[in-house]
């Protein structure tokens, strides 16, 4: 019986493994005629490569084997284990499913299927863990460069790499390990080889900022040591700032919950919405102007948005608006045009503003989100709700607009758009229609996205709703007489 030796390259490839795999399943290749090879090891029996199957085969079977997408998924997750013996496991898992045994998965009995289980949760703890303990620390020297290292059980990086390429978007980085590197550009993500502890930074200005707030917002009450360490291991402990604290911390919890139960009671305050606005901010700390900024908001990658989307959507109007009007974020039709309020809800607004005499091109409109945000149904592209994230990722660009045009009022349409202003306080419903001053005494006030008008359906409960909209923007009517 001949034996042949395989050598994946990089080991946790999923790509190379079942080209490997589909290789030897052609050949009718069982799993006892093949050595895995790790690293630099070699054949004890001195077996050719498996590629050379081609050149001294007779014949190969071209029927191609079907296997269902749990074991596929279950195939990457396990090839990023460190165990030697996940390559043969995995053949011979597709062995059996390719020689009759289909509902091999669902056995879970079966000593295959429970190792299998076994190698596949250990490397999803790890990636959590990954997820949840990487810090990174500023470059010295370097404007918004950062290094984070960290020590993982497995063969991980290129797992988790693309969840921290879109959550960290707009800044560069890289997460060294002593098996795998990897740095993110802001625009693609590049590996390389293992780095040491010594090539990231040792410390971050920013940590001591961190460890005040973490003292802070710690609850002695809820403590739960052995809970604690079964989600934060003290291995860990090294790459997080905090964890200076934890001894401390815990000494002190008892004597921190006696002093919580022997203070005087006090009645619960009501939550005063944030209404100010910061009209200095970092898209203009240059004095740039709408111009400059649009220009600069075109190229934006502050948050993931900008990559499904066709373009930046940003706002329209004479600088010198008295009035500013502010949506939620661009839809399908905003997104293919670059121009914001041209879809059905820019339309019912256009109708609204004829209504109440207001010519539109007199107005300043923008968005607090300056992508699409969106969902696929088919071919059609379904708005979707922008997360805080998103609006924080775009509240640079707004605040710009801001600056430039100085409107004296603005019109905050819908949630996101009441988030942006007034913050995260806000509440829509409650505060529709109502004025405020905002910190440099610009008036403003909220209502409801014409969108929201229009997904009320047919019939009087839309009218109604429009009837409505137009009500609260009559007030644009009342601060123009008044002013």
């Amino acid at each position: 019986m001949a034996r042949w030796s395989v050598r994946i390259d990089p080991p946790w490839s999923l790509d190379a493994w079942r080209d490997a795999a589909r290789l030897a399943l052609r050949h009718a290749v069982s799993p006892e005629q093949l050595d895995w090879l790790h690293g630099e090891e070699v054949s004890l029996l001195d077996a050719p490569p498996l590629q050379a199957i081609e050149a001294v085969a007779d014949t190969a079977h071209d029927a191609p084997t079907y296997v269902s997408k749990a074991f596929v998924e279950l195939a990457a997750t396990c090839l990023c284990h460190r165990d030697p013996q996940r390559l043969p496991l995995l053949y011979r898992m597709l062995w059996r499913i390719a020689h009759g045994e289909r509902g091999l998965l669902a056995t879970p009995t079966d000593p295959d299927v429970l190792r299998a289980t076994a190698l596949s949760q250990a490397v999803r703890r790890d990636t959590h863990k990954m997820k949840a303990f990487v810090r990174f620390r500023e470059v010295p020297g370097e404007q918004d460069a950062f290094i984070a290292w960290f020590e993982p059980d497995h063969h991980i990086v290129d797992r988790v790499a693309p969840f921290f390429a879109r959550r960290f978007t707009g800044m560069r980085w890289a997460i060294l390990t002593p098996s795998r590197s990897v740095r993110w550009d802001g625009h693609a993500l590049t590996f390389g080889p293992g780095q040491t502890q010594a090539d990231a930074p040792t410390e971050d200005a920013r940590e001591e900022l961190w460890r005040t707030y973490y003292a802070n917002i710690f609850n002695p009450a809820r403590l739960n040591t052995r809970m604690m360490q079964q989600e934060m291991p003290t291995r860990y402990w090294k790459h997080l700032p905090e964890a200076t604290l934890l001894p401390q911390l815990v000494r002190d919890a008892g004597d921190r919950v006696q002093e919580m139960h022997d203070r005087t009671a006090q009645p619960p305050q009501r939550r005063i919405p944030e209404r100010s606005i910061a009209l200095r901010s970092p898209a203009t700390a240059n004095g740039d102007d709408l111009d400059a900024l649009r220009t600069a908001a075109a190229g934006c990658h502050r948050c993931p948005l900008w990559e499904p989307a066709t373009q930046t959507v940003f706002g329209e109007g004479p600088q010198n608006a008295r009035i500013m009007l502010v949506g939620e974020q661009p839809g399908d039709a905003e997104d293919l045009s670059g121009h914001p309020f041209v879809g059905p809800a820019g339309q019912l607004l256009d109708r609204a503003l004829r209504e109440l005499g207001i010519d539109r091109s007199t107005l300043y409109l923008t968005n607090a989100v300056k992508h699409f945000r969106f969902e696929r149904r088919g071919k059609r592209r379904i708005h979707s709700t922008p997360q805080i994230t998103h609006i924080n990722a775009c509240r640079p660009w707004l605040m710009g607009e801001i600056e430039n045009v100085r409107p004296q009022v603005i019109v905050c349409l819908g949630a996101s758009a009441a988030t942006a202003v007034f913050g995260a306080g806000f509440t829509l419903m409650a505060n529709r229609g109502r004025w405020h001053s905002l910190e440099d005494g610009t008036r403003a006030f909220a209502t409801v996205h014409p969108a929201w008008v229009l997904r009320q359906g047919e019939g009087e409960a839309r009218e109604e709703a429009y009837r409505g909209l137009v009500e609260d923007l009559r007030r644009l009517v009342e601060a123009r007489r008044d002013g």
